[in-house]
């Protein structure tokens, strides 16, 4: 494998979604609404947590860190494709395609490990009532976040570094809104089999091992609701988890069709789709699943509008 300074390719090109010009201009004011009611419901969110005091719990702060990833996540590539929207070539140099990509991937990681812990948050609160205040303190509680944000970005060194250093000599057309994996890899000049096979054990044992820990922690979870006696108390424990539930279906459900799959030719425009759904429409649709399902939540919206 040839090191990163012999790589002769300068900046990259991104085609976006379309290469329609016509069709680029009329997605931007979408896209642009989405990004900025992304911004606002998530801000609003870390706020709200923030300022009021019946929110300063565990599964709230979680989500408030949920909602600062979601931030980040959506600002790494949607600024970008904007632009791409109205410019006829959108250029991106190498060292922001790859700080693109590893910002990505890192607030990925972080964001799968935010909700594998948040899964066996809930895991505490209905399985182990009485020790929840012990179990999950302040202090736990601090650490557990910490260590989410410290994995993801130490996480995703390894294959973002192992791709960078790929030597890139022709090609520099990227047929994607952001760079990625697959794309990058196609378009280096050899096929490097351990660079390869290492971004993908790497990204898959991450994906695997976020989901799995949360697929554990709901079947403790329905293994002690539905040994509730009254259906009032199983739909109080359930409406708990069923915003979080949906959140991972979403997220996880699309990363994992992206990132373990067998290998090959796989529909571009699909990928292309997918790849909008978990980093643009997600970050979006996590303040509205959560807040709208979620009695404190609207309480303390409505303290804030009669103040």
């Amino acid at each position: 494998m040839q090191g990163g300074n012999e790589t002769e390719v300068k900046d990259f090109i991104l085609h976006g979604l379309f290469i329609n010009r016509g069709t680029k201009i009329a997605l931007f004011p979408l896209f642009l609404v989405v990004y900025i009611l992304t911004l606002v419901g998530n801000i609003m969110i870390i706020m709200l947590v923030w300022s009021n005091n019946s929110l300063h719990k565990p599964m709230y702060i979680f989500l408030g860190n949920l909602s600062f990833v979601e931030i980040w996540y959506t600002t790494s590539t949607v600024p970008k494709m904007l632009s791409g929207f109205l410019s006829k070539e959108n250029y991106i140099s190498f060292t922001g395609c790859f700080l693109q990509y590893y910002f990505l991937f890192s607030l990925g990681t972080t964001e799968c490990f935010l909700l594998a812990t948040m899964g066996y948050d809930r895991y505490l609160a209905i399985c182990q009532p009485l020790r929840y205040n012990m179990l999950m303190s302040s202090r736990i509680c601090s650490c557990l976040a910490s260590s989410c944000w410290i994995a993801g970005f130490i996480w995703s060194i390894l294959p973002v570094s192992l791709v960078s250093q790929l030597p890139f000599c022709k090609e520099n057309e990227i047929d994607h809104f952001l760079c990625d994996t697959g794309p990058l890899l196609e378009l280096s000049c050899i096929r490097d089999f351990v660079t390869e096979v290492a971004s993908s054990i790497c990204t898959s044992c991450m994906l695997v091992l976020t989901f799995s820990s949360t697929c554990i922690s709901y079947v403790f979870i329905i293994q002690t609701t539905v040994r509730i006696p009254s259906s009032t108390g199983r739909h109080k424990a359930f409406s708990t988890c069923a915003s979080h539930l949906t959140v991972v279906i979403i997220f996880f459900g699309c990363a994992m069709y992206m990132y373990i799959r067998p290998s090959g030719k796989h529909p571009l425009n699909v990928d292309k789709l997918v790849a909008v759904l978990y980093t643009i429409f997600t970050p979006l649709l996590n303040p509205i699943i959560y807040s709208l399902r979620n009695k404190e939540f609207i309480k303390a919206v409505k303290k804030v509008i009669k103040h």
